[in-house]
């Protein structure tokens, strides 16, 4: 806009003072005549990304401000003009020429040149002072509000400061802490090596990051994961130090808890067979870089099912913790002693030169658990047979370092028992042996050699018998009944075990038929399947399920019962063949239930219907004790998820009555009655019962 012909030009008089102040402001600076600008220097234009010849007389004030702040400036602007103020001081968005807005402080005045009145206006532009107050805002929430405790100290380890999450942690308030060094919070659990090397690395890198035990102001050790950061002075010197921590104490214990469950059997607390593979693993690589050997003692007790036969389950664990506390005190405190299982002990002894120390540790361990053993009033005896095997010298590799110490203690026992062998080449003769009994196993599915036995499931809530598992037996020709602990690994090696479950499975099924024909429709049997049967070209699912339509069985009166470690390793096609049964209607067990690592995902993917708790749990159950509280948690874990619960090995009423109690819906065990054939399991299902 054109001044006036009659009006006089407002900066022709003071004109060049002031642009020379303007033009060399470090803010913008503008005059506004009659709404229009008049003037504006360098600095706003380059704020705005306009040219000066786009803006003065062309543009009004309007054209910079946002839209709905354009009352705000109207109503400041004609309040200064008609002389109500002189002057106003606001914040609001500026338009810039591309359309994006920045942020500006606006200090206006009403000021006269030439006798015309104008407006004088100082224009800073605060977007970046915004974002940075913004920033320290949100920043000061977070270190409010974070659930991270966080604490700021000098270069020297001096608190400065610390936020609230800090006093939940330790419980010192910054009152307390303040002008303190850090180790005020220090639970001594670290060598000074510790901190020697935190603070070099710290002066080194400016951070730090791990895990550290400190101390609560209450007394309490904690752990902490903790990271420390630095934050310099322009000159490089350290401003302060930023430590950022969290309590992670509740995941070390479970981490703890885990690992240890994984790694150490719950019975006698040794290491278990993972862990000695590991620590196997560890001994020979030492012995290869040494020039050392490596025993592997292996021990096998003698006796050891007698007592538990005779005494019950719960004298037989008493009396393993027993061997395991005397084993620990027979050799060197850099040995190893592990519990394979059942009654078998492993020792390893590394950093051999002289093999006359496993002799007398062979011949120590076997005086000690020679000795009686006192259970509750009873005194019991047993032995052990030991087998030794070294390596380098009879072994190339662990699994070969094993399997000849087993067959140096198969030579012990055989020998005798109560002895121990060291391996020798001839033991092979053992191994023929037990081929032979793997080369009769193969004819005895042929010859009509197996039979099933039938053990009742009773229902708790009406002590009446509601399933059966179905357990195989084979009667030998020449050495009577063989226990499937020892057929059943020879079969599953060498495949015989397809043959075996197939045989099994038409067994049972074939006598669900007879039970139903006698009335009894509403019970179903369960069979074992193994891991093998479930891989590869095994169990045909299929087949299984046209046999029960051909019979005429629905499919829910089949029960098929796998122990946790087909869950552990679970190719496609053993899901396939699972989620066929399931989608069919057959029913799943899991075996075993608490002995292995399943994940609980998988008792939801794979449908479970039943969890079998494992018998070392139900065998010691008494009110209050540690297997009572597992015995509760997983059955209402199982509850939960929509899950029924048989505890197996009930041998007495008591842990009857307790199971009961605690919610569990089926029992399986001596107190009902041991595994019978057909024909004598007809004769309980008539009666209802089973030794209830």
């Amino acid at each position: 806009m054109q001044v006036p012909p009659t009006c006089t030009d407002p900066l022709s008089e003071e004109g060049s003072l002031f642009k020379g102040l303007a033009e060399n402001a470090m803010v913008g600076v503008y005059v506004v005549y009659q709404g229009r600008f008049l003037y504006v220097n360098a600095k706003l234009l380059d704020m705005l990304g306009y040219a000066r010849a786009e803006m003065v007389q062309r543009m009004s004030l309007f054209d910079i401000v946002a839209h709905d702040e354009k009352h705000l400036v109207e109503a400041h602007l004609k309040r200064t003009m008609l002389g109500d103020i002189s002057q106003f001081h606001y914040e609001r968005k500026a338009l810039k020429k591309d359309g994006s807005f920045i942020d500006v402080e606006v200090y206006c005045s009403r000021m006269v040149f030439g006798g015309q009145v104008a407006l004088v206006g100082l224009m800073l532009d605060i977007t970046q002072r915004k974002a940075d107050a913004e920033s320290a805002h949100l920043a000061s929430l977070v270190y409010k509000h974070s659930s991270e405790a966080m604490v700021i100290t000098d270069s020297n380890g001096v608190i400065i400061t610390v936020n609230p999450s800090f006093t939940d942690i330790t419980g010192y308030s910054l009152d307390e802490v303040l002008g303190q060094r850090l180790n005020i919070l220090s639970s001594g659990r670290h060598p000074e090596t510790f901190y020697r090397e935190m603070w070099g690395h710290l002066a080194k890198t400016g951070k730090w990051r791990g895990e550290i035990w400190n101390r609560r102001k209450n007394g309490e050790e904690y752990a902490e994961s903790l990271v420390i950061n630095t934050s310099y002075n322009d000159d490089g010197s350290v401003r302060c130090r930023i430590g950022v921590f969290s309590d992670i104490t509740t995941k070390k214990e479970n981490e703890q808890f885990i690992w240890r469950q994984a790694n150490y059997d719950f019975l006698t607390g040794l290491p278990n067979r993972k862990l000695l593979e590991d620590r196997l693993a560890i001994e020979l690589a030492r012995a290869n870089r040494s020039k050392t050997e490596v025993a592997l003692i292996f021990l096998d007790l003698d006796f050891f099912k007698e007592v538990n036969d005779s005494m019950g389950h719960a004298m037989g664990d008493e009396l393993l913790r027993q061997v395991a506390r005397r084993l620990t005190q027979c050799v060197r405190e850099a040995d190893t002693v592990a519990r394979l299982g059942g009654d078998e002990f492993v020792i390893i002894t590394g950093g051999l030169t002289d093999r006359a120390v496993v002799r007398r540790i062979c011949e120590q361990v076997l005086q000690s658990l020679a000795k009686p053993y006192r259970l509750k009033d009873q005194l019991a005896y047993v032995s052990a047979s030991v087998g030794v095997a070294f390596y380098p010298g009879d072994s190339k590799d662990q699994e070969q370092l094993m399997q000849h110490a087993d067959l140096a203690m198969y030579a012990a026992k055989d020998a005798g028992r109560s002895q121990f062998r060291f391996y020798d080449v001839k033991m092979r003769e053992a191994v023929r042996e037990r081929w032979q009994l793997s080369r009769d196993l193969l004819g005895a599915l042929e010859t009509g050699q197996f039979e099933l036995h039938y053990q009742p499931v009773i229902d708790l809530a009406t002590g009446r018998i509601a399933k059966a598992e179905a357990l195989i037996r084979w009667r030998h020709p020449d050495r009577g009944f063989v226990s499937p602990a020892q057929f059943i690994p020879f079969a599953e090696d060498n495949g015989i075990i397809i043959g075996i479950g197939n045989w099994v499975f038409d067994e049972a099924t074939r006598q669900l038929v007879a039970w139903r024909n006698l009335g009894f429709e509403d019970f179903n049997v369960g069979i074992n399947v193994s891991p093998v049967q479930l891989r590869g070209e095994g169990l045909d699912h299929r087949q299984w399920l046209q046999r029960l339509q051909d019979l005429g069985l629905p499919p829910g009166q089949l029960v098929v019962e796998l122990t946790e470690r087909v869950l552990m390793d679970v190719a496609p096609i053993v899901t396939e063949k699972l989620l066929a049964f399931r989608d069919a209607g057959v029913q799943v067990a899991l075996d075993d239930f608490g002995t292995g690592y399943s994940s609980l995902s998988y008792l939801k993917k794979f449908d479970i219907d039943y969890l079998k708790i494992d018998q070392s749990f139900v065998r010691n159950l008494a009110e209050g004790s540690e297997d009572m509280a597992l015995c509760e948690a997983m059955i209402m874990m199982a509850h939960k998820l929509g899950l029924q619960v048989i505890a197996e090995g009930v041998e007495m009423a008591h842990q009857r009555d307790l199971l009961k109690g605690i919610g569990c819906d089926f029992a399986q065990g001596y107190l009902f009655s041991k595994p019978v054939p057909a024909a004598a399991f007809t004769e309980l299902l008539r009666s209802g019962l089973a030794g209830n």
